[in-house]
């Protein structure tokens, strides 16, 4: 295997995943999202690990904390939302909607998807079946809709459902329990659902990461995938907020 993906479990209070994705034969890494780095730093050290590339999501404080003392010593291109930068001043390369850039031989496509934030932006890597995509869409769930509009982050996870069925998706927050008993709750007819919670609530209590997910099983379990307007997104993104 050319390409493999590490987590690392914060073990916060925000239940944040940092992601890894390692080119095998170099031992180079790509850090997603690095809320801390010594938790990095020490991962790397232990795997005999490099770091050659941090990318960023979007600007909570979550996802870019460990950034600043991981290239404190060190020249790593640091790529993140254009949109972004007031807030992410050490981005060296700034993204934009289609924009696109190399890892290896992986050719990573940016996708701007506002919603939870104003410049929220996510990595698809299709030869990997692979995305990364901080806090827009999580297993069974959504974030939350802060700078943006529901309409925004409705139309952002339309454009995540209609990428191929057999895409892994690497999400920042081990949410799945809490959206599972949500989805639950407004979809109790739906089997799917049921026998996701079940397994959810095992890998939960056996301290299992319940990631990734994939696009065709969120397609099946995930509600806010399944409204059919802005409307019935917003409503279900309310009750969710109350829930």
């Amino acid at each position: 295997m050319t390409y493999q993906v590490h987590m690392i479990d914060v073990k916060n209070q925000l239940q944040n995943y940092i992601w890894l994705l390692e080119h095998s034969s170099s031992k180079q890494v790509v850090v997603v999202d690095p809320t801390e780095a010594g938790l990095v730093e020490d991962y790397c050290t232990e795997h005999g690990l490099n770091i050659a590339q941090i990318w960023l999501t979007h600007w909570h404080k979550d996802h870019i904390g460990g950034v600043s003392d991981l290239i404190a010593s060190r020249n790593i291109p640091v790529y993140g939302p254009r949109e972004e930068l007031s807030k992410i001043p050490f981005i060296t390369h700034a993204l934009m909607d289609d924009d696109y850039f190399s890892f290896h031989d992986l050719h990573v496509d940016v996708l701007a998807v506002p919603g939870h934030t104003l410049g929220h932006i996510v990595y698809f890597i299709e030869s990997i079946q692979t995305l990364f995509c901080g806090d827009t869409l999580f297993a069974m769930g959504c974030g939350r809709v802060f700078e943006g509009t529901h309409e925004q982050m409705y139309h952002s996870l339309n454009r995540l459902a209609a990428l191929p069925a057999e895409t892994k998706v690497y999400c920042t927050h081990e949410y799945t329990l809490s959206n599972a008993k949500f989805a639950i709750h407004v979809e109790p007819d739906n089997i799917a659902i049921q026998e996701r919670l079940d397994r959810v609530e095992t890998m939960r209590y056996l301290g299992q990461c319940t990631l990734p997910s994939s696009i065709e099983i969120e397609l099946e379990t995930n509600p806010f995938l399944r409204t059919e307007n802005v409307e019935e997104f917003k409503r279900l993104r309310d009750l969710k907020d109350q829930f």
